[in-house]
């Protein structure tokens, strides 16, 4: 079950780096479209952002990889949320007549949370190993 959702949580990532490989290919286009101010603003924060990291841990690589990991915290919220709730309609709603889907619902519910934490615990480790050990 575990393997499921590591192989369909790499399959959304992949998924997702593709959309924005393609956008970034086409990007000549969505430049002359009229929301192109906002993209720009949208542009110039995130490097506004990198640049933060980048000047607080010393080095481009390491501020790239904070700055990945911060925004990795904040949108597995949700999502993590959303998979403990379809787990608990699963252990606590369908899961009263069905066995087999009781145990479904409590092994989504384990996987979520513990993603969860992996998601928020894993900036915290980076600064740690960064900053105390590189010096």
């Amino acid at each position: 079950m575990l393997k499921k959702v590591v192989i369909v949580v790499l399959i959304i990532i992949a998924f997702y780096g593709l959309v924005f490989f393609v956008n970034a290919t086409t990007g000549e286009e969505i430049l002359r479209s009229d929301q192109a101010n906002e993209l720009i603003t949208i542009k110039e924060g995130t490097k506004d952002k990198i640049a933060e990291y980048v000047a607080k841990y010393g080095s481009t690589p390491y501020g790239i990889v904070a700055y990945i990991l911060n925004t990795l915290r904040i949108y597995s919220i949700p999502f993590c949320f959303i998979g403990i709730a379809i787990g608990s309609i699963f252990q606590y709603v369908i899961g009263i007549r069905k066995l087999d889907v009781r145990d479904k619902g409590l092994a989504l519910i384990i996987t979520f949370v513990t993603i969860l934490l992996i998601c928020q615990v894993l900036p915290l480790v980076f600064a740690i190993v960064v900053m105390g050990w590189r010096g």
